[in-house]
């Protein structure tokens, strides 16, 4: 396995080693380990894992997960101290940066597509938004050169189904 199935997996499935939305923090810790930041404001929580990013809202005294972020721009950085251990065993090294392209292909290979969406409100700038139908999934992808990436990488994966619904 390698970095482009996870992205792939989650890109199409809406998971990753088998945690997803609804999730507990208590199960994310056991999956993931124990190496994140947490800020908690109020109701809501923000595990950062650096890779991968969680939010929780309370909700009767349990916290389920509803967004899970992939930001693959942050592995520009530090390709191992910015993925998990878990993922690095379930897939092995990371590379600093993903090709949109490659992720395309390989969703494609998984029986998915991909459809872009258009940034109406021209809030993204040179970022592309995409959004794999079958699973809900949204793909950032950088539009143009920058400090921060090259066109054609992935900026980051989406897995918030309540904030899709609201936000369109």
């Amino acid at each position: 396995m390698s970095d482009l199935d996870f992205y792939a997996h989650v890109a199409t499935r809406g998971d990753l080693l088998g945690l997803g939305i609804g999730t507990q923090p208590a199960q994310w810790e056991t999956g993931l380990g124990t190496d994140y930041l947490d800020t908690e404001d109020g109701g809501l929580l923000r595990r950062d894992y650096g890779l991968v990013e969680l939010s929780f809202q309370e909700e009767n005294g349990f916290w389920p997960c509803f967004g899970v972020s992939v930001q693959v721009h942050r592995l520009r950085w530090d390709t191992v101290a910015g993925v998990p251990a878990a993922l690095r065993g379930a897939y092995g090294e990371f590379a600093a940066s993903t090709r949109w392209v490659d992720l395309a292909d390989a969703i494609a290979r998984l029986g998915c597509s991909v459809e872009p969406e258009p940034d109406e409100a021209g809030t993204t700038g040179d970022i592309h938004r995409y959004r794999v139908p079958e699973s809900g999934v949204r793909i950032f992808v950088r539009g143009d050169e920058g400090v921060q990436g090259a066109a054609g990488e992935v900026w980051s994966l989406s897995v918030s189904p309540a904030w899709w619904r609201e936000a369109g």
